[in-house]
């Protein structure tokens, strides 16, 4: 028997019911607060996104790069999404482009050069002075009279001329015995040759000339064996004699045992007149060494004593030099030139008249004026210079500081010696050396010549060696040149010199010269570098790159660096769970569709005990009809129950 039961539901005042719904909003409020509550007590340390598209979500959505925004705000519209994808990704790549520019640029490490002219007083520069009177002749015509005869018959073969017009005394001097350290052998192996200009040298006697204009004349030098030989051609006679008997000069003066010995070492016989700043010139103002070429040479104001300062440009307030160039007694087949040779350098440099001097005419006055200019280089990463030659891989063969020529030279006769065995007489002796003599080391001259062709090939590595120094001092040279003594003036000129210095000068206008060497100004231009990208332009020009691009700042740069962080971190944590997984063994993964009834099943049965079950129930507290009525809408419900 079915019994039904209506209940009608009361009618509840408006004021109850808000009173009500205000309650259950309060307690809903609760329950959120006490769920936020919980949920931050269970936050841990550092939290992690779930999903990769979580992460870009989120990044778009709070980063303050510009546009990133517009990937996910326009989800719904794929069009739009594909447009603003391509442009944020363009954008990011033409910036990097740019970063690339700016980073190249950084790493070639540019330079900016900066122009200081300077006034103040300057220190006057060493200046080296020589004779260009290679020895004496009659110091050393003992041992040049067997080099003299036979060059003297080497011209009449080769040219028909005949040397003995211009030297009458050699006829003397060739009927003495000849000296025991005969040339004749020596010679004979390299001797003085003409061929046409088409045909190689060979070993063979000179041909009658023909045409002169087809010939070349030069020497052959070979090795021991006579296996190899180099050809040394000129097509100027001149220069092929001159460096034909130069050849043999240098072994000449190899074998003696003191080159010093025949210095020209009087001072007033050469210099009749020396004056810096209106001041005579004493002993202790220069120093003195021989060069096999240039004769003897004087340096002045070296360092050795106080060193000499200009307050004022002009020409009386420099150094004023009065030289005799005579050449009476020069050797005539060496010295092609007359005058003296002048050069101006630092101090500690050693002077290479070869590179940096120039010649003063006889019967002129050569005025001089020098402008000092200083470079200073930046070492390190912006440039291969060197401070003071200490990590250079060549030994300084020189007592002088580091220069680039001092390092060359030194490289070439380093190099000579390891070859050659022996080292060359212009050039430094290194220790435990000798100088090369081809009556000790017979193929020297085929080595050396063949050694100058590597050397000036960069086949030696010289050149790739010897950095620059960082600081280098550079006189810039101005000459002008007026005719002295004057036609009206060279007869009590040349009478009060010959007075004065005890010499007869035999030619009035060409036996004596003058130099003035001056400062032009009284200023000095000093050429430095500085960096021209540092750290702080290459982060001021990304920075402007980047606010070009997306109009971001550090902060920015900052984000884009957490998302690749948390990238990175969530692809880890991903990839850790999957190898986790596929480690487990498969009874330990339940099967699809199976339900844990454990907490059913009944224990294990005994004749003491009942069957007993173990039952867990849940009870949850369902909300008022009432208050949903009241709140949900504004009428009355009614509730059948059956």
């Amino acid at each position: 028997m079915h019994q039904v039961v209506a209940v009608k539901a009361e009618k509840v005042p408006v004021g109850e019911r808000l009173r009500r719904c205000k309650q259950e909003a309060e307690k809903q409020q609760k329950v959120e607060e006490v769920a936020e509550k919980l949920e931050k007590e269970c936050q841990g340390l550092i939290e992690f996104h779930k999903s990769y598209h979580e992460l870009f979500q989120f990044f778009c959505n709070n980063t303050t790069i510009h546009g990133a925004i517009r990937l996910v705000c326009s989800k719904r519209n794929k069009m739009k999404t594909a447009f603003w994808s391509v442009l944020f990704f363009l954008t990011f790549g033409l910036m990097y482009w740019q970063f690339g520019i700016l980073y190249r640029q950084y790493f070639s490490f540019p330079v900016n050069l900066n122009l200081n002219l300077n006034s103040d007083r300057l220190t006057f520069p060493a200046v080296t002075l020589c004779t260009l009177n290679p020895y004496r002749y009659s110091a050393v015509q003992k041992e040049l009279d067997e080099l003299d005869r036979i060059t003297h018959q080497t011209l009449m073969d080769l040219y028909n001329y005949n040397m003995s017009l211009v030297q009458s005394n050699w006829a003397a001097q060739s009927s003495r015995k000849r000296s025991p350290r005969s040339l004749s052998h020596h010679v004979q192996r390299h001797p003085l040759r003409r061929h046409k200009r088409d045909e190689p040298a060979s070993l063979k006697g000179n041909s009658p000339p023909v045409d002169k204009s087809d010939w070349k004349i030069g020497f052959i030098l070979c090795n021991e064996t006579n296996e190899d030989c180099f050809h040394q051609t000129y097509s100027s006679g001149v220069d092929a004699v001159r460096e034909w008997y130069s050849f043999h000069y240098i072994n000449i003066l190899a074998r003696m045992p003191n080159t010093k010995a025949l210095d020209e070492s009087n001072f007033e016989n050469f210099i009749y007149a020396c004056r810096f700043n209106e001041v005579t010139c004493d002993k202790a103002n220069y120093t003195h060494f021989h060069h096999p070429i240039y004769g003897n040479c004087y340096t002045f104001n070296d360092g050795n004593s106080s060193l000499w300062t200009s307050s004022l440009p002009g020409i009386n307030n420099g150094l004023s030099l009065l030289v005799r160039t005579e050449q009476n007694d020069y050797i005539p087949l060496l010295s092609t030139v007359t005058g003296a040779r002048v050069m101006v350098h630092d101090q500690n440099e050693p002077a290479f008249m070869d590179d940096g001097g120039f010649n003063v005419r006889p019967g002129i006055e050569t005025s001089i004026s020098m402008r000092k200019e200083t470079t200073m280089r930046l070492g390190g990463s912006y440039s291969d210079c060197t401070e003071d030659g200490s990590d250079v891989l060549v030994q300084n063969l020189y007592s002088s500081r580091y220069t680039e020529q001092v390092c060359i030279r030194s490289c070439f006769q380093i190099s000579m010696v390891e070859r050659c065995g022996c080292a060359y007489y212009f050039y430094p002796l290194p220790s435990g050396a000798e100088y090369c003599d081809y009556t000790k080391h017979i193929a020297w001259g085929h080595c050396y010549y063949k050694l100058q062709v590597e050397f000036k090939s960069n086949v030696l590595g010289c050149f790739s060696k010897c950095r620059k120094p960082c600081e280098v001092t550079e006189y810039q040279l101005s000459a002008g040149h007026a005719h002295w003594p004057s036609t009206v003036s060279e007869d009590w000129v040349s009478h009060m010199l010959s007075r004065q210095n005890k010499y007869n000068i035999t030619s009035k206008r060409n036996g004596v010269a003058k130099v003035n060497l001056f400062f032009e100004e009284w200023k000095y231009k000093t050429n430095g570098e500085s960096p021209a990208f540092t750290v702080v332009t290459l982060l001021s020009q990304l920075g402007n790159q980047w606010s070009l691009w997306f109009g971001s700042s550090v902060l920015s740069v900052v984000e884009l660096a957490e998302l690749i962080l948390d990238f990175i971190a969530i692809t880890f944590i991903l990839s850790f769970r999957w190898l986790r997984s596929r480690q487990l063994p498969a009874s330990a993964v339940p099967p699809p569709g199976a339900h844990d009834n454990t907490a059913f099943q009944p224990e294990p049965s005994g004749h003491s005990a009942p069957h007993r079950f173990t039952v867990e129930a849940v009870v949850t507290t369902l909300p008022s009809y009432n208050s949903l009525e009241l709140c949900g809408r504004d009428r009355d419900a009614k509730i059948g129950l059956e």
